[in-house]
């Protein structure tokens, strides 16, 4: 090879700018025999020419569009490929790939709508789905109260992932569970027995709908069903006196699992 100076074609460094592609990928390509050089400096510098640019770009586009190097070489040497097959093929592969990140992103949307309104649900949803005595405004309320929670978080994940009928159920759970507290407390059933214990559980468990709750936290949520006068409403509708009676059931199990509930925290 005749000597040659860095006028005569382009240096790695200056092809790897000009195209994007990192100065080890242009020498894996030229060891490989995908995209070797035509020229070199007497001191073995790498020079790219006009024409190798030109392979450099189909290249950089076929391996955009997914193309493998093996495949993106078989289509360059071999005259007798089908390159528009190939490209064809590659083309459905896209339009997959596209079809799949709009489902993504329009999940990511509705992830980021639950995590800054709670509920994604319009106010006669919630209405035809909560009952009348449901508060549209509850789940604001909530968010600026427990929004950089951990709980938040995880009630929004759950709720991004649920319509009206999934929000249905939980509806549906939760007021089966009122109803059966409002007749044990009818019945007569006392905090710390065996049937009140098991109703605590299953407060637990329904509650999991929204996020896990800990012992601690059922003591604290129990408290503000006593004293918020929405929440209290609620319950005395059911029977009267039965917030204070929930908050009783609970404390009484919190005991039981050595839990004081007068110094009980959100955790």
């Amino acid at each position: 090879m005749a000597d040659v100076t860095d006028a005569d074609g382009l240096t790695v460094g200056q092809v790897s700018t000009r195209l994007g592609v990192t100065v080890r990928a242009l020498h894996h390509w030229d060891e490989i025999g995908l995209a070797r050089p035509s020229l070199r400096t007497a001191a073995g510098y790498r020079l790219y020419t006009a024409g190798d640019l030109e392979r450099l770009h189909r290249i950089v586009v076929y391996r955009e569009i997914g193309l493998g190097l093996d495949r993106i070489q078989a289509i360059l040497d071999d005259s007798t490929a089908d390159v528009p097959g190939a490209l064809r093929a590659q083309r459905t592969q896209v339009a997959e790939r596209i079809d799949r990140l709009q489902q993504l992103s329009a999940g990511l949307d509705r992830m980021i709508e639950a995590h800054e309104r709670g509920l994604l649900l319009t106010v006669e949803q919630q209405a035809a789905i909560f009952g009348p005595q449901w508060n549209p405004d509850w789940p604001a309320r909530a968010r600026q109260r427990y929004g950089d929670t951990t709980q938040w978080r995880q009630y929004a994940e759950r709720s991004a992932a649920r319509g009206p009928e999934e929000w249905q159920a939980v509806a549906d759970a939760v007021a089966d569970l009122d109803r059966v507290l409002g007749d044990a407390m009818e019945a007569g059933v006392t905090p710390g027995s065996p049937e009140a214990n098991r109703l605590v559980e299953r407060h637990r468990e329904v509650f999991a709908s929204y996020f896990p709750l800990t012992r601690q936290m059922q003591v604290c949520l129990c408290r503000m069903y006593e004293t918020d006068p929405g929440f209290a409403t609620h319950y005395d509708g059911i029977r009267t006196g039965l917030a204070t009676w929930f908050r009783k059931i609970v404390d009484a199990s919190a005991r039981a699992h050595g839990i004081d509930p007068d110094t009980a925290t959100w955790q």
